[in-house]
């Protein structure tokens, strides 16, 4: 065994490591003042990474926080006038009356049942769709160009004749919502199948993976997170979609309520039917990034912030 002897800025020095692999003492940098942190290197490219959840549930408040206090100053000094919007005591007493009067919990849930039943029908189909068109070219050429001819239709204009077709009960405003909800995960899943590593799926092959249990094991995994942004970009579509769907031709739902009130001028129920609107959204929001955190735990370790 030989000992090599090297020259080092601070003197000379006895080393028995030739290729300058030995690890360096914790404080000691390749600059002078630089400190070399101990175990792995983490990236601090956002900021907040250690913030307490009541710190983060505080910042996330502060906007609609502030949207409602300046609703309020407006409105009680009648810069905005009531004729314009309402403020929150008319709006609360319209919320009240509603609740009391009538069936508001009722007209709620209906409008939640054909939301969700919209969006079940509309991501459904998307779903298979951008798995089709993702992972076999016969697909794209038999379906792709006919979909985004669809998908570039206005929406209002098929109302009326989803209303010809389906009458205006329950099935055209369920077949309205998943029209509208179809186009946004059929994009996202076509788009995270087809950038799937081919590697991979090769890899799969090799082991005897193929057909269904390729699909279900290897393609739908690593495109999950585009699949997820479509359901994402789906659920808020469909309480778009049912605002366009219940303002014609419904009987019963919060689009029902938000006719009565536009044909009476009564502002403050409009107003608390907006808000509704508001809450179904966010829950649904909501709803899929929890779920997203079921589907794909890996996840919450590869953020960058």
């Amino acid at each position: 065994m030989t000992v090599e002897v090297t020259n080092t800025p601070t003197g000379g020095a006895l080393s028995s490591d030739p290729a300058g692999l030995a690890p360096l003492p914790p404080g000691a940098g390749a600059f002078p003042g630089q400190k070399t942190p101990v175990g792995l290197v983490s990236l601090s490219v956002g900021e907040g990474g250690n913030r307490s959840r009541r710190g983060s549930l505080t910042l996330r408040l502060a906007v609609p926080v502030s949207i409602f206090v300046a609703w309020w100053i407006l409105t009680a000094t009648n810069v905005i006038q009531p004729t314009v919007l309402s403020g929150p005591a008319a709006t609360w007493d319209a919320f009240v009356q509603l609740l009391l009067h009538q069936d508001l919990v009722g007209d709620v849930g209906i409008s939640i049942r054909r939301a969700l039943e919209g969006l079940a029908l509309g991501a459904g189909v998307g779903l298979i769709l951008g798995i089709i068109v993702g992972l076999y070219r016969l697909g794209e050429e038999l379906l792709d160009s006919s979909l985004q001819m669809l998908r570039t239709v206005p929406y209002p204009a098929l109302i009326f004749l989803f209303i010809v077709w389906f009458g205006v009960g329950e099935a055209s405003h369920i077949y309205l919502i998943a029209l509208a909800t179809l186009f946004p995960m059929y994009l996202n899943t076509f788009n995270g199948v087809r950038n799937v590593d081919r590697r991979v799926v090769e890899a799969a092959r090799s082991f005897g993976v193929e057909g269904w249990q390729l699909i279900r094991r290897v393609v739908v995994p690593l495109a999950m997170p585009s699949i997820m942004t479509g359901l994402r970009f789906s659920a808020g579509i469909s309480v778009i979609a049912l605002v366009f769907t219940e303002s014609i031709g419904a009987s019963q739902g919060i689009g029902y309520l938000v006719s009565q009130a536009n044909s009476l001028q009564q502002i403050p129920i409009l107003v608390v039917c907006i808000l509704i609107y508001a809450l179904i959204g966010i829950t649904a929001d909501i709803s899929v990034r929890i779920l997203e955190r079921y589907t794909m735990p890996w996840r919450r370790h590869q953020a960058v912030r």
